[in-house]
């Protein structure tokens, strides 16, 4: 039985075997038919058409997936450190939608519930070759956290400003009817989305909207460069993780060179 578990696990929680590469791809490939499957029957003449179709398919998948949710507690000693993960969660919310529906005959209001397994798609960032990218990502955006909220406190300060100057400018017979809607254009003009639904028509008005729009591509560059420069001060071997997990209490994401836990101190498989 001991044995068992330990294939089963290192199967479905880790990614850098062959096998547990094998499951990965299968899994995702399973989490995209299911998201092109919801799509579609969204598509009201093709649900009237293939009815059937994707209501049995949709079965089928649930059932998988119940039973790889079903494995995945059984495989851990901790089984309640996979059951109130985030992605544990995300399983068990993929999969109540179909059960449900056989009590509430499938109301509309489970559409919505049911459209929460596309967050299972970032199991992607799970398979090996992705995971020291995804981490390298993850901690460049952490450490930046604080020069990104000055920026975006900024940003927003900048609108209100520019805002009140429109409204000030323009006034009522431009469509600029409050401060909060001139705030808006100026996001709108900022971000250089320009939904074009409020324009200045004076020439100054005009004037402010240029130096608004140009000073846009610049501010759109900034977040960019400081996340950049966080991945250039890595040191990538602080950041040599892989995707081996804890048999014990299921946390992943350990050093190559682990041979412990480093969460609950259990031994590792490899």
């Amino acid at each position: 039985m001991q044995n068992w578990r330990k294939r089963i696990h290192e199967i479905i929680y880790e990614s850098d075997t062959r096998e547990g590469r094998q499951f990965d791809i299968i899994l995702i490939g399973t989490i995209v038919i299911s998201i092109i499957l919801v799509m579609l029957e969204s598509v009201k003449s093709l649900d009237v058409k293939y009815h059937n179709f994707f209501y049995y398919s949709e079965w089928v998948i649930t059932i998988l997936f119940t039973i790889e949710y079903i494995l995945r507690i059984l495989t851990v000693n901790k089984p309640g450190r996979y059951i109130f993960s985030f992605y544990g969660i995300i399983d068990l919310l993929s999969t109540l939608p179909m059960y449900i529906s056989l009590i509430s005959g499938g109301a509309h209001a489970l559409l919505l519930l049911r459209s929460i397994r596309l967050l299972r798609i970032f199991t992607i960032l799970k398979l090996g070759s992705f995971v020291w990218a995804s981490n390298k990502l993850k901690h460049a955006i952490y450490t930046s956290r604080f020069k990104i909220l000055v920026f975006l406190s900024t940003v927003i300060i900048l609108c209100i400003i520019i805002g009140t100057i429109m409204y000030v400018i323009e006034g009522e017979s431009s469509g600029f009817t409050s401060i909060p809607v001139s705030m808006y254009w100026a996001i709108v003009t900022l971000t250089t989305v320009g939904y074009g639904d409020i324009a200045p028509q004076t020439p100054l008005g005009q004037f402010l909207a240029s130096v608004v729009m140009v000073l846009g591509y610049g501010i759109i560059a900034i977040p960019t460069g400081i996340i950049t420069s966080e991945f250039t001060k890595q040191d990538r071997d602080e950041l040599q993780l892989n995707t081996q997990s804890c048999p014990n209490c299921a946390a992943d994401k350990h050093r190559n060179n682990a041979e412990y836990c480093y969460s609950c101190g259990s031994k590792l498989h490899n």
